[in-house]
């Protein structure tokens, strides 16, 4: 099955991203194909190099950078980016910046659609 993701809420106050990043891994795992992962509203913040969380804690840009790198297309929603204060300057390795376009293509290209957050 190919399946797009879209991620909604920000890194650390919600457990979207956590969810997000292990259905993604357990989907890989039984074979699944992942076209996408489209970051929108506060799910932008998902992208970011600024982080910088302690030791012990999961590094939430570092898990999706290194997806990125396997060749999942990570996508940050360039309307909610600059919202926010994302530009190509500070955003993770292997994460670009798109339009809403972008998401349509990952629907019209998937089996599946699964949101996480609000």
């Amino acid at each position: 099955m190919i399946i797009s993701i879209l991620v909604l809420e920000g890194p650390y106050n919600h457990e979207a991203s956590d969810s997000a990043y292990h259905f993604i891994q357990a989907a890989l795992a039984k074979g699944h194909t992942i076209r996408g992962i489209f970051f929108y509203d506060d799910g932008v913040y998902n992208a970011t190099k600024l982080m910088d969380p302690p030791q012990d804690d999961r590094h939430i840009s570092k898990r999706w950078s290194e997806l990125g790198a396997t060749g999942i297309d990570m996508v940050v929603c360039v309307a909610a980016a600059k919202r926010r204060g994302i530009t190509n300057e500070v955003l993770a390795p292997n994460i670009r910046i798109s339009g809403l376009g972008q998401l349509a293509s990952m629907i019209h290209e998937s089996d599946r659609m699964v949101t996480f957050g609000d």
